[in-house]
């Protein structure tokens, strides 16, 4: 019998058992054809807590104050944030319902190939893990570059002759990514509870910043200036564009919360916890982010003085300019560097377990390299050092300017919404083309399900043309945004290594479910060492018919 496309089976008119929330973890997985590889120790809470390391709304904002101000100034970023938070949901809950279907380690490619129309299924997997990939990695290069400006900028402040140079930026944002590979390599068995502290400490943290600046500014701002004053001081003449640069910072602050969907392979009960903590996480950011934006443009100080502070971290500055202590600055900084911190480890194992499954599916150069999983540790140590050597790369580039790294952020922000607008486009491609009405997981919309897609959808499209605005004017070679550029040549790198290697070589997540088909439709059970064998188009490098496994021990599981 001829091996069957996976779009037969999700497409077919019946659902797949591979989703059925009865079965246990590894046969669940066993039936997506991968298996059981990681060790499974993440609660709720401690993905929540993984997954709000990374999102963390109100520190991310906290980098983009004086952008904003600028840019429509703090109207727009107050009232923008309700709107982005709110649109934010209806991703968050689009990818809630495909988690909870598909809990695989792939996340966005891998629900991508299962809900694409088969003609089309592997393709767009392809350029849609290619883009995950490169923004989750550059994210955490970016998160490095935070706690490097952090870091440095404290030791200014009780510090003042000390001078922050370029270089000495670049070398802990190395130290940091190498803390965070040794944590993940060596420390693997703590992340649970890494990730539990996390949250309570980020919780706690925020109440104290946010208590303290207003309880020891006695300089406030004006509701007005915070609520209702427009400011336009990017060199556009239009309001109307100094609005969209403005909805930039807001849109960066809002991003990363599909990270519980690379981990749903540590998980104890990924198919219902994985969706709680990614809608959670949105939920925490949305309400911590409005709130801090507002404290923040209340304790602001004197403008020229905190956008040119020598901290080189305006959050600082204003930390400084409320307390009036130094130490008291350096307290509020501290408090918020340890999250930079665990951030920094969360995006290291997020990156590594999106690289690790995009290599097992044999979408990586040299992916039988990157795929392996350390037996005794169960890590895959491999693609934690991929991931390693890629952010430090990237924050290499700003040894040689900084509006080159600026590149590296919008890469980050950007890669994020187009690998989030894929399978949303191809989840409401397929209901409306009728190849998979219902999505079958434990979490679902119901009958909302294409409209929540559809606003979300509109939402990243919106979004990933801001991204490619040119954030001041008059536009020069040096001040321009090549955004474009650098995904122009990311996506024309995915295409020719498509057409070139991953036609032949890229499987998804197709190969298991056809092999549990086979042998459903041959009257075997799961589990008895069914091969399913696929043709030349996905084979070895040579052209030869490859075979793979159905995890032996599913049957057992189940």
């Amino acid at each position: 019998m001829a091996p069957r496309r996976l779009s037969s089976i999700v497409h077919g008119g019946k659902q797949s058992e591979a989703f059925d929330p009865t079965l246990g973890n590894e046969a669940q997985l066993a039936k997506l054809g991968y298996e059981q590889e990681l060790k499974r120790s993440f609660s709720l809470l401690g993905m929540v807590g993984f997954s709000f390391s990374i999102v963390t709304c109100w520190t991310a904002l906290g980098g983009t104050l004086i952008l904003g101000i600028v840019s429509g100034g703090p109207p727009v970023m107050v009232w923008s944030w309700l709107g982005i938070c709110v649109l934010s949901l209806a991703v968050a809950y689009s990818f809630a319902e495909m988690c909870s279907a598909y809990p695989t380690a792939g996340g966005q490619y891998s629900w991508v190939a299962i809900l694409a129309p088969p003609r089309y299924a592997r393709g767009a997997a392809w350029v849609t893990g290619w883009f995950m990939c490169t923004g989750i990695v550059a994210m955490g290069a970016v998160n490095n570059f935070i706690g490097s400006n952090f870091l440095l900028g404290m030791a200014n402040l009780n510090y003042p002759d000390y001078e922050i140079q370029r270089w000495q930026c670049v070398l802990v944002t190395y130290l940091m990514a190498i803390a965070a590979a040794l944590v993940n390599i060596f420390l693997s068995r703590y992340l649970n509870q890494i990730s539990t502290f996390a949250v309570i400490w980020n919780i706690l943290s925020f109440f104290v910043v946010i208590i303290t600046i207003l309880a020891c500014n006695d300089h406030k701002q004006s509701a007005s200036f915070v609520f209702k004053d427009f400011q336009n001081d990017t060199g556009f003449s239009s309001g109307g564009m100094a609005v969209m640069l403005g909805l930039l910072n807001t849109l960066f602050g809002m991003c990363c919360y599909d990270a519980p969907a690379h981990m749903t392979e540590e998980m104890l009960n990924p198919a219902k916890e994985a969706p709680q903590a990614i809608i959670l996480s949105v939920w925490l950011g949305a309400v911590t982010g409005f709130i801090f934006l507002i404290s923040a443009f209340f304790c602001i100080g004197d403008l020229e003085t905190t956008a040119t502070t020598s901290t080189g971290v305006p959050l600082i500055q204003i930390f400084y300019d409320s307390t009036g202590s130094v130490k008291g600055a350096t307290t509020l900084a501290a408090l918020i560097t340890v999250i930079v911190l665990i951030c920094a480890n969360s995006l290291m194992a997020e990156g590594s377990r999106a690289l690790w499954a995009f290599a097992r599916d044999h979408g990586l150069p040299f992916s039988s390299f990157f795929d392996r999983v350390n037996k005794k540790s169960q890590v895959p140590v491999n693609s934690i050092i991929l991931c390693l050597l890629i952010q430090m790369a990237l924050n290499s580039i700003y040894f040689a300017s900084y509006e080159g790294f600026s590149t590296v952020i919008s890469i980050a922000t950007f890669g994020f919404y187009i690998s989030y607008a894929m399978p949303l486009f191809v989840r409401l491609w397929s209901y409306f083309t009728g190849h998979e009405k219902t999505i079958p997981g434990a979490y679902t919309l119901g009958k909302w399900s294409p409209l929540v897609n559809a606003i979300g959808l509109l939402f990243l499209v919106f979004a990933g043309i801001d991204f490619n605005f040119p954030q001041v004017g008059p536009v020069t070679g040096d001040n321009m945004n090549y955004c474009s550029a650098a995904f122009g040549i990311i996506g024309l790198i995915s295409v020719v290594t498509w057409i070139f290697d991953g036609r032949k070589h890229f499987t998804g997540p197709q190969t298991g479910v056809m092999s549990a088909v086979e042998a459903e439709d041959r009257g075997l059970p799961l589990g008895v060492g069914v091969v399913a064998e696929k043709d030349s188009s996905v084979g070895g490098s040579d052209g030869a018919t490859s075979k793979e496994k159905i995890p032996h021990n599913a049957d057992k599981i189940a």
